[in-house]
């Protein structure tokens, strides 16, 4: 498993969903299990079997969960450098199409949330904003076509 770079809150995150799945989740399905082996026959107990898909389902969360932690690394903010867009960095670019300025933070896909404004170093978005410097033009594919942006400042996430 390849090594994952992420920010302390985000890690944190990730350990406070574990803990969750471990210690709430797993409890709250063992008692829907329980309660429903009381309704009786096991074959024809729809009750029962969903529990049991809730809880395979779980115990799957819990094993991707782990395994993300355990690759996981915490970035250290200070190492990160702003010549390049590079994970741990906002990148604002103007929008040549639209003439409009965005800014972006490049993230672990772990922490991607566009709505924040967070994009994964592994989106398009995020490849075509990695490596890229002050004053440079990138063309980025999407599935909505190209967009065209030219980068303006670059400065650390935090």
């Amino acid at each position: 498993m390849s090594v994952s770079y992420l920010s302390k809150e985000g890690y944190e995150e990730l350990e406070q969903k574990l803990n969750n799945l471990v210690k709430v989740r797993r409890r709250e399905i063992a008692q829907q299990i329980e309660t429903a082996r009381a309704h009786g026959d096991l074959k024809e107990n729809a009750e029962y079997k969903a529990a049991k898909e809730a809880q395979a389902f779980n115990e799957i969360q819990i094993s991707e969960l782990s395994g993300k932690l355990s690759s996981a690394r915490i970035l250290d903010y200070s190492t990160v450098t702003t010549d390049r867009g590079c994970i741990g960095t906002k990148v604002t670019f103007l929008d040549l199409e639209y003439n409009e300025e965005e800014t972006y933070a490049l993230v672990a896909e772990e922490e991607a949330d566009f709505s924040k404004n967070k994009v994964s170093v592994s989106s398009p978005v995020g490849k075509g904003l990695v490596g890229k410097a002050v004053g440079d033009i990138t063309e980025i594919t999407v599935p909505a076509g190209t967009l065209k942006y030219k980068i303006l400042k670059i400065e650390k996430a935090i």
